[in-house]
Protein backbone atom coordinates (compact mmCIF):
# COMPACT_ATOMS: atom_id res chain seq x y z
CA UNK A 1 0.00 0.00 0.00
CA UNK A 2 3.05 2.27 0.21
CA UNK A 3 2.60 2.99 -3.50
CA UNK A 4 -0.58 4.96 -2.66
CA UNK A 5 1.50 7.71 -1.05
CA UNK A 6 3.39 8.46 -4.28
CA UNK A 7 2.36 11.34 -6.59
CA UNK A 8 -0.42 10.44 -9.02
CA UNK A 9 1.60 11.77 -11.97
CA UNK A 10 3.92 8.76 -11.65
CA UNK A 11 1.19 6.37 -12.78
CA UNK A 12 -0.49 5.87 -16.15
CA UNK A 13 -3.87 4.33 -15.25
CA UNK A 14 -2.09 1.33 -13.69
CA UNK A 15 -4.87 -1.17 -12.98
CA UNK A 16 -3.09 -2.58 -9.93
CA UNK A 17 -2.93 0.90 -8.39
CA UNK A 18 -6.60 1.49 -9.24
CA UNK A 19 -7.46 -1.83 -7.58
CA UNK A 20 -5.54 -0.79 -4.44
CA UNK A 21 -7.44 2.53 -4.35
CA UNK A 22 -10.74 0.69 -4.72
CA UNK A 23 -9.79 -1.72 -1.95
CA UNK A 24 -8.80 1.11 0.36
CA UNK A 25 -12.04 3.00 -0.41
CA UNK A 26 -14.08 -0.13 0.32
CA UNK A 27 -12.28 -0.72 3.63
CA UNK A 28 -12.95 2.89 4.64
CA UNK A 29 -16.64 2.55 3.77
CA UNK A 30 -16.97 -0.70 5.72
CA UNK A 31 -15.43 0.81 8.85
CA UNK A 32 -17.47 4.01 8.59
CA UNK A 33 -20.75 2.15 8.13
CA UNK A 34 -20.06 -0.06 11.15
CA UNK A 35 -19.38 3.04 13.24
CA UNK A 36 -22.65 4.62 12.06
CA UNK A 37 -24.53 1.49 13.09
CA UNK A 38 -23.07 1.44 16.58
CA UNK A 39 -22.54 5.08 17.61
CA UNK A 40 -24.78 8.13 17.86
CA UNK A 41 -24.05 9.96 14.58
CA UNK A 42 -24.79 13.35 16.14
CA UNK A 43 -21.76 13.08 18.43
CA UNK A 44 -19.49 11.40 15.90
CA UNK A 45 -16.43 13.39 14.85
CA UNK A 46 -14.87 12.45 11.53
CA UNK A 47 -11.96 14.93 11.65
CA UNK A 48 -10.57 17.53 14.05
CA UNK A 49 -11.97 20.10 11.57
CA UNK A 50 -15.63 18.96 11.54
CA UNK A 51 -16.97 22.33 12.72
CA UNK A 52 -15.11 24.23 9.99
CA UNK A 53 -16.03 21.72 7.29
CA UNK A 54 -19.72 21.84 8.23
CA UNK A 55 -19.82 25.65 8.51
CA UNK A 56 -18.19 26.22 5.10
CA UNK A 57 -20.17 23.40 3.46
CA UNK A 58 -23.51 24.85 4.53
CA UNK A 59 -22.41 28.40 3.63
CA UNK A 60 -21.44 27.30 0.12
CA UNK A 61 -24.07 24.57 -0.42
CA UNK A 62 -27.08 25.64 1.70
CA UNK A 63 -29.58 24.13 -0.71
CA UNK A 64 -27.98 20.69 -1.06
CA UNK A 65 -30.27 17.99 0.28
CA UNK A 66 -27.83 15.42 1.65
CA UNK A 67 -30.48 12.71 2.09
CA UNK A 68 -30.06 11.55 -1.51
CA UNK A 69 -27.12 12.62 -3.65
CA UNK A 70 -27.59 12.26 -7.39
CA UNK A 71 -24.26 11.36 -8.97
CA UNK A 72 -25.08 12.95 -12.34
CA UNK A 73 -25.86 16.25 -10.60
CA UNK A 74 -22.88 16.10 -8.23
CA UNK A 75 -20.51 15.44 -11.12
CA UNK A 76 -22.03 17.85 -13.64
CA UNK A 77 -19.75 20.52 -15.08
CA UNK A 78 -21.61 23.22 -13.14
CA UNK A 79 -21.35 21.39 -9.80
CA UNK A 80 -17.71 20.43 -10.31
CA UNK A 81 -16.97 24.14 -10.74
CA UNK A 82 -18.71 24.84 -7.40
CA UNK A 83 -17.06 21.97 -5.55
CA UNK A 84 -13.49 22.57 -6.76
CA UNK A 85 -12.88 25.77 -4.71
CA UNK A 86 -14.62 24.21 -1.70
CA UNK A 87 -12.33 21.19 -1.83
CA UNK A 88 -9.15 23.15 -2.48
CA UNK A 89 -9.58 25.31 0.61
CA UNK A 90 -8.94 22.15 2.66
CA UNK A 91 -5.75 21.17 0.83
CA UNK A 92 -3.52 22.03 3.78
CA UNK A 93 -6.16 21.54 6.49
CA UNK A 94 -7.51 18.01 5.99
CA UNK A 95 -5.15 15.12 5.44
CA UNK A 96 -5.83 13.15 2.26
CA UNK A 97 -8.58 15.65 1.30
CA UNK A 98 -8.55 14.52 -2.34
CA UNK A 99 -8.44 10.73 -1.84
CA UNK A 100 -11.14 8.77 -3.58
CA UNK A 101 -13.80 7.76 -1.04
CA UNK A 102 -17.11 5.93 -1.36
CA UNK A 103 -20.25 7.85 -0.42
CA UNK A 104 -23.71 6.34 0.00
CA UNK A 105 -25.96 8.07 -2.53
CA UNK A 106 -29.08 7.42 -0.45
CA UNK A 107 -28.38 7.99 3.24
CA UNK A 108 -31.15 5.59 4.29
CA UNK A 109 -29.41 2.61 2.65
CA UNK A 110 -26.17 0.76 3.18
CA UNK A 111 -23.27 0.64 0.74
CA UNK A 112 -23.90 -1.36 -2.41
CA UNK A 113 -22.78 -1.11 -6.00
CA UNK A 114 -25.97 0.80 -6.86
CA UNK A 115 -25.78 3.08 -3.81
CA UNK A 116 -22.11 4.07 -3.88
CA UNK A 117 -20.54 7.11 -5.51
CA UNK A 118 -16.81 7.76 -5.69
CA UNK A 119 -16.10 11.28 -4.36
CA UNK A 120 -13.14 13.09 -2.87
CA UNK A 121 -12.52 12.59 0.84
CA UNK A 122 -13.46 16.21 1.65
CA UNK A 123 -16.78 15.83 -0.22
CA UNK A 124 -17.43 12.67 1.79
CA UNK A 125 -16.63 14.50 5.04
CA UNK A 126 -18.80 17.50 4.15
CA UNK A 127 -21.84 15.42 3.21
CA UNK A 128 -21.50 12.87 6.03
CA UNK A 129 -20.89 15.53 8.70
CA UNK A 130 -24.06 17.25 7.49
CA UNK A 131 -25.96 13.95 7.55
CA UNK A 132 -24.75 13.30 11.10
CA UNK A 133 -25.45 16.76 12.48
CA UNK A 134 -28.81 17.11 10.74
CA UNK A 135 -30.05 13.77 12.08
CA UNK A 136 -30.24 12.03 8.72
CA UNK A 137 -27.96 9.15 9.74
CA UNK A 138 -29.84 8.53 13.01
CA UNK A 139 -32.08 5.85 11.53
CA UNK A 140 -29.14 3.61 10.60
CA UNK A 141 -28.58 2.35 14.15
CA UNK A 142 -32.15 1.04 14.28
CA UNK A 143 -32.44 -0.06 10.67
CA UNK A 144 -29.11 -1.91 10.49
CA UNK A 145 -27.94 -3.60 13.64
CA UNK A 146 -24.28 -4.22 12.82
CA UNK A 147 -22.90 -7.07 14.87
CA UNK A 148 -19.45 -8.62 14.85
CA UNK A 149 -18.01 -5.76 12.74
CA UNK A 150 -19.68 -7.00 9.56
CA UNK A 151 -21.68 -5.03 7.08
CA UNK A 152 -25.34 -5.99 6.99
CA UNK A 153 -26.70 -7.75 3.95
CA UNK A 154 -27.82 -5.36 1.23
CA UNK A 155 -31.40 -4.34 1.84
Amino acid sequence: MEVLTRPAEEFDNDQSVEAMWAMKAYEHSEIYFNILCSADPKILRLTPEDDLIYKLFREQFPELDVRVIKENELKSTKEKARWRPFCEQFKTVVEDYSYGTLLRADASKDYSEENSILVTRIQFYAIEIARNREGINDLLRNKFRCDDNKLPENS
